[in-house]
């Protein structure tokens, strides 16, 4: 995607998905795998290479393509440091951001990861009810646990949070 600021990538983390929002397409055939830290990476690498030929870099990587990064946490982290590394991508963390549907307990350790990198949640309906019937993650929590959850990453990284709103 070309911005005025630079070229970003949304890049994916699984293939397929179990979470199953009701308003995602990439849910409907399930989860089929998560993918390695090093296929991630050749999401970006693939788009550098067309970039090269213009004299352009990639600049912005959104990690919010099919699945949710959270199901491949340790993978996805395992990109995040080839991608912001002096020697691997060098994109920088304030030019990263990882957008999630809501997994708690991974915001947590997320949060406690002490990354600069930009933070994003996904909420796809007007209201709580709503959010709840079309994001089944969220029927195992609350939607005040979600927020104490955000409020930790906040408190923890100095970071603030973006929302993803639709519908």
């Amino acid at each position: 995607m070309r911005h005025e600021y630079g070229n970003s990538v949304c890049v994916t983390t699984q293939v397929g998905c179990r979470i199953g929002c009701t308003f995602c397409a990439s849910t409907l055939g399930g989860l089929k795998r998560n993918l390695e830290a090093g296929e991630i990476v050749a999401q970006v690498v693939k788009v550098q290479k067309a970039l090269d030929e213009l004299g352009e870099r990639v600049s912005h990587v959104v990690i919010m393509g099919i699945g949710e990064p959270f199901d491949n946490y340790d993978e996805m982290m395992g990109f995040l440091k080839i991608i912001n590394h002096d020697d691997g991508l060098n994109i920088g963390a304030r030019h990263i951001t990882v957008s999630t549907s809501g997994i708690i307990p991974k915001i947590y350790k997320f949060a406690d990861e002490h990354l600069q990198i930009n933070f994003a949640v996904s909420l796809h309906a007007p209201n709580t009810e709503l959010r709840s019937r079309l994001m089944p993650i969220n029927k195992a929590y609350k939607l005040p646990e979600l927020m104490e959850a955000i409020e930790y990453y906040v408190n923890k990284t100095g970071r603030r949070v973006s929302f993803e709103y639709g519908l």
